[in-house]
C-alpha cells in the first residue's frame, strides 16, 4: 500500500505574527510583533522535494521610542506598512513524508526562494495618517540633492525558513513554520541615509510647517531639533522582516498501480 501511494502536493493557510529588523530596530528586539498570513500551493516532486507558490500579507510597524538607545529615542521616527508578498520557494523535507500513515506522518523541513513584495509606510502626524514615500523625508526628488531619487515601494525579498509538520490524516496536515526574509530595500522604515532640512519648504503660504518638514525630522517632539543638514538620520543597512506562524493544509495524493516485481 504504501509503494502505491503519491503525496503530490498541499494547498494551506497559516496566521501568526510578523516583525521588522532595519534602522528602527538594528538590535533585532522583539517589541512589536504584529498580524502576519500566507496562503500557498506546494507541488510535491518525490517525499522530500517541492516547490511551493506562496502569497502572504503581514503588517509591520516600529518606533525609535521603543528603542533603549538614548540617541534613537531623541531621534523619535515610526513607521506603519502593509507589505503584498509572491514568492516561489524550494522545500525540503528531513524525512519521508507519507500522510496517512502513522509511522511517516511527521517531518520538520527547510525552504528558500525568492520573491517579490510591495510596500508603502506611513506614519501620523496629530491623528492624520501620511504616507511617507511621496514626501522625499531625506530630499528625494529636490532640486538641491539631484543624486536622491524617489525609492520603490516594490522590492525584492529573499525568505528562507524552518519548519515541522504533522499529519492528521491522509488529508490533513497542521504545521509551524519561522521564515526570515532579506530584502533589497533599506526604506521599508522610511529611514536610511541623512537628513535633508533644507530639500523642501518648511513653511506653508500661512507660516505655518509643512507636514513634510513636521516628518523628516520628529526629533522637536522630544527636545530639540538634531536634524541638520547631511548629518546620519539611518544607517543605511538593507531592511529585513520575519514571520512565526501556525496553520492546516490540504493534501493531494494519488495512488498509482505498483511496479511489476
Amino acid at each position: 500500500m504504501l509503494q502505491s501511494f503519491e503525496h503530490q502536493g498541499e494547498f494551506g493557510i497559516s496566521m501568526g505574527a510578523g516583525h521588522y529588523f532595519g534602522d528602527l530596530n538594528s538590535d533585532f528586539q522583539l517589541k512589536r510583533p504584529e498580524f502576519a498570513t500566507s496562503i500557498f500551493y506546494q507541488r510535491q516532486y518525490n517525499n522530500y522535494v517541492g516547490i511551493r507558490i506562496t502569497g502572504s500579507y503581514t503588517f509591520l510597524a516600529y518606533a525609535d521610542y521603543l528603542s533603549n538607545n538614548f540617541y534613537q529615542q531623541r531621534r523619535n521616527l515610526s513607521f506603519n506598512t502593509n507589505v503584498w508578498e509572491m514568492s516561489v520557494s524550494g522545500y525540503f523535507n528531513f524525512f519521508k513524508f507519507y500522510p496517512g500513515f502513522e509511522d511517516y506522518s511527521f517531518t520538520p523541513y527547510i525552504h528558500f526562494g525568492v520573491g517579490a513584495f510591495e510596500f508603502n509606510p506611513y506614519a501620523y502626524l496629530n491623528g492624520q495618517k501620511v504616507y511617507l514615500q511621496p514626501l522625499g523625508t531625506e530630499g528625494q526628488g529636490s532640486p538641491l540633492y539631484s543624486g536622491k531619487k524617489p525609492y520603490s515601494t516594490i522590492a525584492a525579498s529573499f525568505p528562507i525558513g524552518l519548519g515541522i509538520k504533522k499529519a492528521l490524516n491522509a488529508h490533513t496536515n497542521i504545521f509551524a513554520e519561522l521564515s526570515y526574509r532579506f530584502t533589497t530595500t533599506k526604506y521599508l522604515d522610511d529611514v536610511s541615509g541623512t537628513y535633508a532640512p533644507n530639500a523642501f519648504a518648511a513653511v506653508d503660504a500661512n507660516g505655518n510647517p509643512t507636514t513634510w518638514f513636521l516628518l523628516q525630522d520628529r526629533s522637536y517632539e522630544t527636545g530639540s531639533s538634531i536634524g541638520t543638514a547631511g548629518k546620519q538620520r539611518g544607517n543605511g543597512q538593507f531592511d529585513s522582516f520575519a514571520t512565526l506562524q501556525i496553520g492546516i493544509s490540504y493534501n493531494f495524493e494519488t495512488y498509482r498501480c505498483p511496479t511489476k516485481p
